[in-house]
């Protein structure tokens, strides 16, 4: 199951982020506005799009999610292993994103001391 939907997630999140997927926006919003004088701009006209948007955003928010934490999660495990072949990188580093706020905090500084 979970692969099937990293997969799903992945692949949607893909074309969402595609210039044919805003075109079909576009389109679909073109379209709607359009339609607004037929249907004399009803409460009913509203409600379509209304529903449609925050349906599509709703889902959308949970795909969006899976893939970023995928990407965020690699971008951590090829920095760690950077840092673990490299003899003169602290060790500390390796899994900083665990760290508590004070911690991140205290390597931030010792950071910005060296930089200056």
């Amino acid at each position: 199951m979970k692969e099937i939907f990293r997969t799903f997630a992945a692949r949607i999140s893909y074309a969402a982020g595609t210039p044919w997927a805003f075109l079909l926006a576009f389109g679909t919003v073109i379209v709607w506005i359009l339609l607004g004088p037929l249907y004399d701009y009803s409460d009913t006209w509203q409600l379509v799009i209304n529903t449609g948007t925050t349906i599509i955003t709703f889902l959308m928010v949970f795909l969006i999610q899976n893939s970023q934490n995928r990407d965020v999660k690699a971008l951590h495990l090829k920095l760690d292993e950077l840092l673990k072949v490299n003899k003169a990188a602290r060790n500390k580093m390796v899994n900083l994103e665990n760290l508590s706020d004070e911690e991140v905090k205290m390597v931030e500084k010792e950071l910005e001391k060296l930089r200056d």
